[in-house]
């Protein structure tokens, strides 16, 4: 048997569930296995998972009390307190911390693509991290300098809720793409201290007039660490072609997201979706970004997966497919890790 393909995985949501699990009786262990998580240290490894951006999200009060997630509930999608994001960030930060230190040979925290590689191939799992909504951040910044320096090197500005510095795309099929609201002056003043600091941002979530003015103002690569071909699937937080050109030109990166509602053309969510749907967005963002674009954003403990993939173990089977639909070897390591790696050198990420 060959080793598996190595992959850094452009989005996973493993440390937020790892920290509402240890708000009740049954906490995760991600070290010893945790079946009702997507990512755990042994399903990991074995399936070739070397790494990835692990975000950190703020949940709406609902979304802790147990009740199961409803897109359609308005109430997900409202604002939250500045003051809860920030405690509740700050104990996910703490999480992964613990975590890393508790299993040093297996895990360790990176702050730049050359670490990244360093901790790969030495056998660890290399967490990048990431902020998914931007609620944590007061307008002043103050936040963000200390949790730059905590590590953070990734940061999406929103989810799909307002907050002080934009507004997010909603989770609807939208055949004609409705643009929304964009950016605040805030927003454009954290997108230009992001790139003084060396924090990629993530246009991931954003509505479209908020897209283009992150595109306007940016000297950096676009990134879209976990978004899809609006053209396959007309969901309002996937890609149009303008918006993947423009990536392109910026010589940006977008990830692929595993979730069946992004993926499918009816934009329903149903898990008996094929891979050969997730193929088919590979193809189509490769025909617009070309070889260098592409990578994945898997959304793993975010989203629902299709059956095939099910959780970490199925990146193997996604792999084949891509062998089966006769992508080479080159072009695989490409879109498993090496266009990440690339992106975050080209957006100044460092140490």
């Amino acid at each position: 048997m060959t080793d598996p393909v190595a992959v850094f995985d452009g989005h996973n949501d493993t440390i937020l569930k790892l920290e509402m699990a240890a708000r009740t009786d049954k906490p995760h262990d991600f070290g010893a296995g945790a079946p009702d998580l997507d990512i755990d240290l042994g399903r990991a490894k074995a399936a070739g998972f070397a790494g990835g951006f692990f975000a950190m999200f703020a949940p709406s009060p609902k979304m802790l009390d147990g009740t199961k997630f409803d897109p359609q509930d308005p109430s997900n999608f409202a604002p939250v307190d500045r003051n809860f994001a920030l405690d509740f960030t700050m104990s996910m930060f703490a999480r992964m911390r613990r975590l890393a230190r508790d299993l040093p040979d297996d895990l360790a925290i990176c702050a730049s693509a050359d670490q990244i590689r360093t901790q790969m191939a030495d056998g660890r799992i290399a967490i990048l991290p990431h902020i998914e909504g931007a609620e944590c951040i007061d307008t002043n910044l103050d936040a963000l300098d200390v949790l730059h320096g905590a590590g953070l090197r990734s940061l999406g500005l929103v989810w799909s809720r307002p907050n002080a510095f934009g507004h997010g795309a909603p989770m609807d099929a939208q055949p004609q793409l409705d643009p929304g609201e964009g950016l605040s002056d805030a927003g454009r003043a954290l997108v230009a201290e992001c790139e003084r600091m060396g924090i990629m941002v993530d246009l991931s979530h954003l509505t479209e007039a908020g897209f283009w003015d992150v595109a306007r103002q940016a000297t950096r690569p676009l990134i879209a660490t976990h978004s899809n071909a609006h053209a396959i699937s007309p969901s309002a937080r996937n890609l149009t072609d303008k918006q993947l050109a423009a990536v392109a030109e910026s010589n940006g990166v977008v990830g692929l997201n595993f979730h069946v509602g992004f993926l499918r053309e009816d934009c329903r969510m149903d898990a008996d979706t094929p891979l050969s749907v997730m193929l088919r967005h590979l193809d189509h963002l490769l025909g617009v970004l070309g070889e260098n674009g592409v990578a994945l954003g898997s959304d793993y403990d975010g989203c629902m997966l299709p059956t095939e993939i099910a959780d970490v173990g199925g990146l193997p089977r996604l792999i084949a497919a891509m062998r089966q639909a006769g992508y080479g070897e080159a072009l695989i390591a490409k879109i498993c890790r090496e266009n990440w790696l690339g992106a975050l050198d080209r957006a100044g990420v460092a140490a």
